[in-house]
């Protein structure tokens, strides 16, 4: 069975991640980085003994599939290019700089039978994976992801930047689409919110408390989920799961409550993100994180700005 050839658009910071990450998969054939700066593009295809191009426009006919980790603000264009050029596509989040656009990627995407496939790492977390063994219907979900300004990401407000990463994940657990959004955020360093918190209620009655910030003197990612019975605590960064349940009442404890924690190895989840788009392609079924799935967490991040907004002006 012939290699997938793949080539990385972006040789950033997430870029240079991600071409490693093709150089470890045996069924890709890593065949170029495309860079507009000629410097850094160059630098990140020697170091991968690949080829450089600085217009990806020369890669159709060279590539079956790309990643697109460049600047939010050209996800649209370039991956509506490839996904009309018959290639398939792995990007970044925020897939793109709205909703709207990134619907237009889903159906053009359906349209040529291409696999889309959208950059949220979390879901290829391994305590996410396990922790979702354990979990029944979720009434309330807790998360704080804060992390110190890196000046990476900044093109869009926190919002963009870090929360949507658990409104993927939130959205994927509660299985519905959010009834209300209330939220508040501010600027701190740019000119773009920096910190937020938004409270979302769902149809099913469940609710998520959301924060955010990219001002942050440590760094947490911390996602809580109670359901009847039981919490469970995710902790994205250390890959440590702690589970609190409501004993059995025929124990007559003293204690009604027990305690169980768990560390598991960290695993590579952009590493296990590649393979899972890899695979996808070569059995022809829906990505673990679709286009779909992508425009969700727009829609829901586009509807916590507007109320961050809105409220800024009352």
């Amino acid at each position: 069975m012939n290699k997938i050839r793949t080539a990385v658009v972006g040789a950033g910071h997430l870029g240079k991640y991600h071409a490693e990450k093709h150089t470890l998969i045996n069924d890709i054939d890593l065949v170029a980085i495309c860079d507009l700066d000629q410097s850094l593009g160059q630098a990140v295809a020697l170091e991968n003994d690949v080829a450089f191009y600085a217009d990806y426009k020369e890669l159709i006919g060279s590539v079956d599939a790309v990643t697109i980790a460049t600047d939010t603000c050209t996800h649209y264009e370039i991956a509506q290019f490839f996904l009309k050029n018959g290639v398939h596509v792995l990007i970044e989040k925020p897939m793109t700089a709205t909703s709207s656009e990134a619907k237009e990627l889903t159906k053009i995407a359906d349209t040529n039978d291409l696999r889309l496939q959208v950059g949220h790492v979390e879901r290829f977390n391994t305590a996410l994976i396990s922790a979702r063994k354990k979990l029944g219907k979720v009434h309330f979900i807790e998360c704080h992801r804060l992390a110190p300004f890196k000046g990476r990401g900044a093109d869009v407000d926190v919002i963009l930047d870090l929360m949507i990463h658990d409104l993927d994940v939130i959205l994927s657990l509660v299985n519905d689409k959010p009834k209300t959004v209330s939220a508040v955020g501010i600027s701190v360093i740019t000119k773009s919110v920096d910190i937020a918190n938004a409270r979302i209620e769902f149809h099913t009655g469940a609710i998520a408390n959301v924060t955010a910030s990219r001002v942050s003197t440590s760094v947490q990612r911390k996602f809580r989920v109670f359901h009847e019975g039981q919490y469970l605590s995710i902790d994205f960064d250390t890959a440590e799961i702690q589970l609190v349940a409501k004993e059995d009442d025929t124990n007559n404890s003293q204690d009604p409550l027990r305690e169980e924690r768990w560390n598991l190895e960290k695993g590579d989840a952009l590493l296990a993100e590649t393979q899972a788009f890899v695979d996808a392609i070569r059995e022809g079924v829906p990505c673990q994180v679709s286009g779909h799935d992508g425009a969700a967490s727009l829609e829901l991040a586009e509807s916590i700005i507007a109320d961050i907004s809105y409220r800024s002006l009352i």
